[in-house]
């Protein structure tokens, strides 16, 4: 006989076929009495699985919602974690249509309490290149607070919470952006009206929450992008100018506009204003530009540059 969950996981597999199903026919494909299918039948539906019964001598069981709910048992968080995961690999590159099936299935076989809540995420949010990488750990995210965002965004509804500890804000919240294995919530200010960027793992929700609000958007409507421009002039830990021996056309075909600001000096010269999670992280990345450059600013960048030319030049061959 199978344990409860498995049971129960095959219990919607064998519902999953067109028609009604026999009570009877069903204890017999899963070997045990009809009395256990009644219960395990009560217990999908507390579960939110939507399971009609039919009445008479052609009577039994069918999967309602039109038949089309293929087996799966998810909790709140561990749904919200499975839509976040594919959200997220969305944008790597090979796998973007398969991971957008995958999310398109899972909005299928959900409870429809779960289906709401992870649509909402899902239709919410939007996902930053993947072309990046970081060597510093990912902060943790709380899937209900992603939900509650999530849900907010839906329903335009505002938003109370404090930031970075206690900073109280109040604000209209319109996206939320992944990129980089941190979540932002692009949302309006009330009282200033300014558009901000807010790492979700600094906020702490308040209760009750705002009042609804008129949607007004984000001229553009290019969230993702507001993000990363946002990012790169504020939220980086290490703040850099890099003076690069190159015209600034050429540092723009060879950088992600939104990830740095680039001046002008001369024909021949330019500087790159950007930034990242670490020291370590700034010199890959000016490293991989493939052009010569000068670094000016911040001091301990500098000492960083200067410690791995050592080591480089170090690592030659003598003579």
């Amino acid at each position: 006989m199978l344990e409860t969950s498995a049971r129960l996981l095959a219990l919607l597999g064998l519902l999953q076929k067109p028609g009604i199903r026999a009570g009877a026919d069903l204890a017999a494909r899963l070997d045990v009495g009809e009395r256990t299918i009644r219960k395990d039948v009560e217990r999908l539906r507390a579960l939110g699985y939507p399971i009609d019964t039919i009445r008479g001598p052609s009577g039994g069981y069918r999967l309602g919602d039109h038949g089309k709910l293929p087996p799966l048992l998810l909790d709140d968080d561990e749904a919200v974690a499975v839509a976040v995961g594919l959200q997220a690999v969305t944008a790597v590159r090979g796998i973007e249509e398969s991971s957008a099936e995958a999310l398109a299935k899972l909005d299928h076989v959900l409870p429809s309490r779960l289906r709401r809540r992870v649509r909402a995420l899902h239709d919410s949010t939007s996902t930053g290149p993947a072309d990046t990488a970081t060597n510093v750990d990912a902060p943790p995210v709380d899937p209900a607070l992603l939900t509650e965002l999530a849900v907010a965004i839906r329903d335009r509804t505002g938003i109370r919470f404090a930031y970075r500890g206690d900073e109280p804000v109040e604000a209209e919240p319109y996206r939320l952006v992944s990129w980089q294995q941190r979540w932002y919530a692009v949302a309006r200010e009330r009282r200033s009206r300014d558009w901000r960027a807010y790492r979700v793992d600094w906020m702490r929700l308040k209760t009750p929450g705002g009042a609804r609000f008129a949607p007004d958007p984000l001229p553009g409507a290019d969230y993702t992008a507001f993000v990363l421009r946002e990012v790169a002039s504020t939220g980086w830990a290490v703040h850099a100018r890099i003076e690069v021996d190159a015209p600034a056309e050429e540092v723009l075909a060879r950088i992600n506009p939104t990830v740095g600001v680039v001046e002008t000096v001369d024909e021949h010269r330019s500087v790159l204003v950007t930034g990242g999670d670490s020291l370590e992280i700034v010199a890959v990345w000016v490293g991989m530009l493939g052009l010569d450059f000068h670094v000016t600013e911040p001091p301990e960048l500098v000492e960083h540059v200067r410690t791995l030319a050592a080591r480089y030049a170090g690592a030659l061959p003598a003579g």
